[in-house]
């Protein structure tokens, strides 16, 4: 099925607003978060130009043309029944924490395996936005890492939830096991993620000079080191200003402390190089990343109270943390 194409004039009115907050105004779509992702997906053109910075300004005179995915029957989700452990539940919105190993949304090599699809199974009516296949979802974990999700079941929630994390008001801390011990007991990371130019699974940092990158997305890390420990690994928190994808890893990786079980940011030398033949059969055993998204907060919006949600790492993690001394 052909997707749906809108175009549109820009009118002096609403002339300097952001792209995102002038799709949404202008009445073309529903929501600042729905446009977020079309534009993030480069299905938004201004002056047939593909633009992916939400943060653009508009001008009065310039024509923007939209195409908004459609899903054919063919391509329709399908439920998977599968246990999921909700840890709340409510008529708006529910939190999760994901297992490593499921992904959130379907992609390439995961067309009906996900966590949406699970959702579907257990609950109904979930904010479906424009039939792309990432009902209620708001924010993202990478496959391999644990944690905690935020789900949205209507339109309304989503757009709430989706404007605390552009306004970075979300608290989100993660724990992480890396090589080495930073050298500061606190540090700020910031830098400008773009895609690899040779990997294309891979992100990396773009040097900024005096600008921002003009495809860089801003990314900020504040890392607080827990524990240095004796085999020369280090347990770390990190609070996310930003969300981008492989965010924590990328920073992690380029200040030389990558995270244990990361496949793609870590050379083999660093393995090798820990002294203990038991913590480096552990590492390699291990059968994901060692990140975990421990605490979730927010504002719920239809009582407007903060919430906050906390998990331990998972069972996966249970013989390499019990032999770093972290767990009993």
């Amino acid at each position: 099925m052909e997707n749906k194409k809108f175009k549109i004039v820009v009118k002096e009115s609403l002339a300097k607003l952001r792209l995102d907050r002038y799709l949404f105004e202008s009445g073309l779509l529903p929501s600042r978060n729905k446009a977020t992702q079309l534009i993030d997906s480069g299905l938004v053109k201004i002056n047939g130009i593909v633009l992916q910075k939400a943060s653009q300004k508009v001008s009065a005179g310039e024509t923007i043309e939209i195409e908004v995915p459609q899903v054919s029957d063919s391509g329709q989700l399908i439920p998977l029944d599968m246990k999921l452990d909700i840890i709340h539940d409510d008529t708006d919105l529910c939190v999760v924490n994901k297992p490593s190993g499921l992904v959130v949304h379907p992609a390439a090599g995961h067309d009906q395996d996900t966590l949406v699809n699970a959702l579907i199974h257990q609950i109904k009516n979930l904010s479906m936005g424009f039939g792309e296949k990432r009902p209620g979802i708001v924010h993202r974990l990478d496959k391999d890492t644990s944690g905690l999700l935020v789900i949205a079941k209507n339109d309304v929630t989503q757009e709430f939830l989706a404007k605390q994390f552009r306004e970075k008001s979300v608290h989100r801390i993660y724990k992480a096991i890396i090589y080495g011990h930073p050298t500061e007991d606190k540090e700020t990371i910031s830098s400008y993620l773009i895609r690899h130019p040779v990997d294309r699974k891979r992100f990396c940092s773009e040097k900024s000079g005096a600008h921002p990158p003009p495809k860089g997305k801003k990314a900020v890390t504040h890392v607080q080191v827990e524990n240095r420990l004796p085999c020369g690994l280090s347990l770390v928190t990190c609070r996310l200003e930003t969300g981008r994808t492989h965010q924590i890893r990328i920073h992690m990786f380029e200040s030389q402390h990558g995270i244990i079980g990361d496949p793609i940011y870590n050379s083999s030398g660093r393995l090798k190089n820990l002294k203990s033949p038991e913590l480096r059969a552990l590492i390699k055993n291990l059968p994901r990343i060692a990140l975990h998204a421990e605490q979730l907060g927010f504002v719920h919006p239809r009582t407007k109270k903060k919430l906050h949600f906390q998990t331990d790492w998972p069972s996966d993690m249970n013989d390499l943390l019990q032999f770093l001394k972290l767990r009993p």
